[in-house]
């Protein structure tokens, strides 16, 4: 049993250079319900003449919700002109995003966040997140295993504890946790109302965890990823939202951009799936 919906993320696709419409387009045409769009993409759809409008309708008509945008400013920098400044780009960034009816962006530990406190942190969310309910984009809370700070589960829950808020919601990615160390099980200390979105890869043996980047992540299932438990683990939680292909494999060889995006469909389903039997949470 499969109890999540789907989602692509527009990293998947990068080798193909594709626009967002066209994005938007494979991953209809995959069998996608979701999709996260990376700002970057959206911003250059606009200054190529592009109109956020057209784009919604164009999602809406394909039956693709925008889920997510994927964007890095500087939130919580320990210097305070540039975490200004992180803020303005993030609160202009989340305005685009409404228009789109995109309800969330990521918020990742980027920028210079070596000396910053997790408590300290936790106030510059506080304030992303004040900016977000104005504009009606909610943050996501994302941890990176190589941060210097924000790096494991343990300090995102941490941050969104002394944040003050009720409902901070995490972004979780498999890679992250390894490359982090942070422990599978500790999954199940969330409720599913406090998880944005899961992003959905695997990771090989070789090269080690120490060596590790981004471009070696692999389909779902191909890894040693225990993507059965964490599955388990989110059910169990209460999350039936989306889980969103996130991979940055820099050649697919001969497969085009929709082998590409049905393949990830299909193996996300497989290595994500929970057996009948589960126990509800």
């Amino acid at each position: 049993m499969f109890p999540f919906k789907m989602a692509l993320n527009a990293s998947t696709l990068f080798p193909f250079h594709l626009d967002v419409r066209q994005q938007v387009q494979i991953a209809a045409e995959a069998g996608y319900e979701g999709i996260e769009l990376w700002m970057r993409d959206i911003e250059k759809y606009l200054a190529d003449g592009g109109n956020l409008q057209d784009l919604k309708r164009y999602g809406d008509d394909l039956g693709i919700a925008i889920v997510n945008a994927i964007s890095f400013f500087t939130w919580a920098d320990a210097e305070a002109t540039a975490r200004k400044q992180g803020l303005v780009q993030a609160e202009k960034e989340m305005h685009l995003l409404a228009q789109l009816g995109c309800p969330a962006i990521a918020a990742p530990p980027f920028g210079n966040v070596e000396h910053v406190t997790l408590d300290d942190m936790a106030a510059c969310f506080a304030q992303l997140v004040e900016i977000g309910h104005s504009t009606g984009v909610e943050p996501y809370l994302e941890f990176w295993g190589r941060a210097r700070q924000l790096s494991t589960l343990s300090d995102a829950l941490s941050v969104a504890l002394q944040s003050g808020l009720p409902d901070v919601k995490i972004l979780l990615d498999p890679y992250h946790m390894y490359t982090g160390g942070s422990a599978v099980n500790n999954l199940a200390y969330l409720k599913g109302r406090n998880i944005g979105i899961v992003h959905a890869n695997d990771y090989p043996a070789v090269p080690d965890r120490a060596t590790i980047q981004d471009k070696d992540r692999v389909f779902p299932g191909d890894g040693i990823a225990p993507a059965a438990e964490i599955a388990r683990l989110l059910d169990q939680a209460g999350y039936h939202e989306y889980l969103s292909l996130e991979l940055f494999i820099a050649d697919f060889g001969d497969q085009t951009a929709l082998d590409v995006a049905k393949l990830g469909l299909s193996k996300s389903k497989q290595a994500f799936s929970v057996e009948e039997s589960r126990t509800s949470g």
